[in-house]
This record gives C-alpha cells, sequence and structure tokens, in this order.
C-alpha cells in the first residue's frame, strides 16, 4: 500500500513538472511572437524613417518664413544634411545668387524659398547618400533688408520680409532718442542708375495727418536716417 501512494505521487509530481515546463516554454514562445511583431512594419505601410532633429542648428533670423520668404543675393544660409557633417555647411549666396557646396557643387539658391531650396539640394545629393534629410536654415537676411541710422533705440539691418513704412521702422527701431530731430529725417535710396536719392520725412507732419506721401513703403536696401 506504501509503495502503491509513491509511485502515484511520483507520477503527479511528474505530471506537473511537465505541465510547468509547457506553460514556460509556451510563455517564451509568446514572448518571442511580440516582439518580432512590434519590430516589423505593418503589412502595406512602409517604416518610417528617423528624422532629422533641430538640436544644434541656429535659429533662422527675424522674420523669415521657411514657405514663404524668398533667398537673394549675399543672404546667408546653413545647410544642415542629417547625419553627413561633410556636406553641412553655412554658406553666403553669391551676387550671381549660386552657392557652392562640399561634393554637390554649384547651384542656384537665390529665387528660391527655402523649402525649395531643400527639396534641390535633397534631389542632387541623391546621387551621392541615400534618402538625403537636408534642411536650409536662413541665419542672415541682407538681400531683403533696410537700415536705420543715428538717433533712434536700436539702429541697424532689418529684415524686409512684408510690406513695411517708415513710421513702422522707426517703431521696429525702438522710437527716437530724446534728442532726435525728428522733422528732419530722411530716406536714402539707390535708383535704378546707381545714384542715391534723398526722400525727405517729417514725423511730426506725418503723424499730425499732413504729408502722409511721405510716409513711403520701403524697398531693399533703403537706409533711414535720424539726426
Amino acid at each position: 500500500m506504501y509503495l502503491q501512494r509513491k509511485r502515484k505521487r511520483s507520477r503527479v509530481d511528474n505530471l506537473a513538472i511537465r505541465l510547468l515546463e509547457l506553460l514556460l516554454l509556451l510563455v517564451g514562445l509568446t514572448s518571442l511572437v511580440m516582439a518580432q511583431e512590434a519590430g516589423s512594419p505593418t503589412p502595406g505601410r512602409a517604416a518610417t524613417p528617423a528624422q532629422p532633429t533641430a538640436v544644434g542648428l541656429p535659429k533662422p533670423a527675424t522674420g523669415v518664413l521657411p514657405d514663404s520668404y524668398i533667398i537673394g543675393a549675399e543672404d546667408v544660409l546653413a545647410i544642415y544634411v542629417w547625419k553627413e557633417p561633410d556636406m553641412s555647411k553655412t554658406v553666403p549666396v553669391r551676387p550671381d545668387g549660386m552657392i557652392s557646396l562640399p561634393l554637390v557643387g554649384e547651384i542656384k539658391a537665390a529665387g528660391y524659398t527655402p523649402v525649395q531650396l531643400q527639396n534641390l539640394l535633397a534631389e542632387s545629393m541623391k546621387k551621392l547618400i541615400s534618402d538625403p534629410q537636408v534642411t536650409v536654415i536662413v541665419e542672415k537676411v541682407s538681400s531683403l533688408s533696410f537700415n536705420i541710422v543715428g538717433e533712434v533705440n536700436h539702429p541697424g539691418y532689418f529684415p524686409l520680409t512684408r510690406r513695411m513704412t517708415v513710421l513702422d521702422a522707426i517703431a521696429l527701431a525702438g522710437g527716437f532718442r530724446d534728442f532726435a530731430k525728428t522733422k528732419k529725417v530722411y530716406v536714402l535710396r539707390t535708383t535704378a542708375n546707381g545714384t542715391q536719392e534723398r526722400l525727405p520725412f517729417n514725423y511730426k507732419d506725418v503723424i499730425a495727418g499732413k504729408n502722409p506721401q511721405q510716409n513711403i513703403e520701403l524697398q531693399p536696401r533703403d537706409t533711414i536716417v535720424v539726426p
């Protein structure tokens, strides 16, 4: 009787061990399948490539929108190619509208928006690298800008990326200093034949509603002088 009980208990123990082994095997297979499914792309959908991050990239010039700003001569562009430091470079746009990049060579930049230029550069780089990810940033605006000098709080160059009058420009420059001669402000403008014309602006008259025609719309490379 004792031996029968012992044998019966032994068979139960062996069965329990086998069931435990089967359970562990099932858990392992389930984990393996789940891991493979997680690492595989969904059928019918291409795997999404990793995108470049903006960490470490320079900030674009104030007022520059990548899908609408038109690049011009003398602008400074930061060209960033993801994972390709040898092809990434900061370059000026030459007077002929061209830029030069390592391996790519000469390419026209003037007349395009940053987004359009990104696409052009990416297409050119497909011959050299697989799936190029290109970012173009206008780091400095020189083609579409005006200058304001003299007795204003923040003299200097400002981007001309929207319609702007002399009054707008003075406000953008922080307004007049205490001893500014506001009746003798003028705009220096280069004409088509290369000469400069002087356009008067009497601030007190304009804000009083007199001579509103003096509040002209600015053009690229205009210089506002505030004595």
